[in-house]
């Protein structure tokens, strides 16, 4: 859990179209189903286009830190994601792969390279590339279909959780019973008083696809809070691009 907060942090530190809104049914009754149908639909849901050039706002307040960024994300599903932070200059630029991390900030002059494994290793948290692209997708940062999974009905929404929780941490996923994307995924570790919450406040139809107008997430800790809004300004689906990432010479390296 800890590293899913730090990849959050991560991407704001490391300092066309418009979107087509259309009425999406919110009066859709939960009604009662199975866990393995739920599931199912929100599995079917998966985003399928091949790559995302999109434009973000990214407002970050921690308590003592409050500010926001532009930035561009840039996704090739499954291979790569790439995210540029500007404010008047480049402040960082990342590069995400299934197997690396790296970053560097022309602002700061230090930049930074991993893999995931290292990460885990250090931090005793399973991630990967496929879940941090989920959050940006819309999608559970698990597979629904590969555990068990438990239902309820909370609120006309479907919440559901593995039958056999992980062991460092407990978490939900809370699905719209309109569109079976999901409203907010939640993850919980009580034994160190953490919290993530990850809400989709609302998705627009793109090129005939359903994507996330705008995430909002909490995390939570002993003695911090921190709130980030990732707010999506541009998305334009499967289009060519190319984009340099090189750490340039005489840069600091830093470990996270």
């Amino acid at each position: 859990m800890k590293f899913i907060i730090r990849i959050v942090i991560f991407i704001f530190v490391f300092t066309s179209c418009k979107s087509t809104k259309s009425m999406i049914e919110k009066t859709a009754i939960a009604s009662e189903t199975s866990a393995k149908k739920v599931a199912k639909k929100h599995v079917d849901a998966h985003f399928d286009k091949k790559t995302i050039d999109a434009k973000l706002k990214v407002n970050f307040d921690n308590g003592k830190t409050n500010q926001s960024l532009t930035v561009n994300l840039q996704i090739e599903k499954d291979k790569v994601i790439h995210i540029k932070g500007t404010k008047f200059i480049t402040v960082f630029k990342a590069k995400i792969t299934p197997t690396s991390v790296s970053y560097y900030s022309p602002f700061a002059k230090n930049y930074f390279e991993g893999d995931f494994s290292l990460i885990e290793e250090l931090l005793g948290v399973e991630i990967n590339f496929e879940q941090l692209q989920n959050l940006f997708l819309g999608q559970a940062l698990q597979n629904l279909k590969k555990e068990k999974q438990q239902l309820e009905i909370v609120d006309n929404t479907y919440v559901l959780s593995p039958e056999k929780q992980a062991a460092i941490f407990d978490i939900f996923f809370t699905i719209n019973p309109s569109h079976f994307k999901l409203e907010k995924q939640t993850i919980v570790n009580d034994a160190k008083k953490m919290r993530l919450d990850m809400r989709y406040t609302g998705y627009n139809f793109i090129d005939k696809t359903l994507f996330p107008e705008e995430i909002k997430i909490i995390a939570k800790s002993e003695s911090t809070i921190t709130n980030i809004d990732l707010i999506y300004k541009s998305v334009v689906f499967d289009t060519t691009f190319t984009p340099l990432f090189e750490i340039p010479k005489g840069y600091k390296r830093i470990e996270f």
